[in-house]
This record gives structure tokens, sequence and C-alpha cells, in this order.
């Protein structure tokens, strides 16, 4: 998972690259969910799920973007 800024502050784009397949629905639900509850504008993050669960998704994402708003103060 890599977060760096994004072209615009206020957007937030999200790249998925996964083998799995027919889970769209999923992975629309679980960045939704983050996304409600994380400060993500101004963002780009690139996601390779390495077959990782949604469970495991939003924890990295989690620490990530914990990690990269720790890194802009």
């Amino acid at each position: 998972m890599l977060i760096r800024p994004a072209d615009t502050a206020t957007s937030c784009t999200i790249q998925i690259q996964t083998s799995a397949r027919g889970f769209g629905d999923i992975w629309q639900a679980v960045l939704t969910e983050f996304i409600s509850h994380h400060a993500a504008g101004g963002t780009h993050i690139a996601i390779n799920d390495m077959g990782a669960t949604p469970a495991v998704v939003t924890l990295r994402l989690a620490q990530a973007i914990s990690q990269y708003a720790g890194g802009l103060r």
C-alpha cells in the first residue's frame, strides 16, 4: 500500500491491483467505509492486496493513512 499526495487537495483516488475477481462490491464497501472514517482528501492510494481479506485491507489502510498524516506534520 502506497499513499502519496493527489493532484488536488480535496480528491482521493484509489488504484487497486488484485488477482481476485468478482469482489468489486466488497471492495466498494471496504473503501466507502474507510473514506467515511478517515480524512483521505488530497491523497492517491495504490493498493496491491496480495490476496488479503477485507479486514486486513481495512487495517492496513488505517495504518497507512495514519503514518501518512503523521509524516505531514
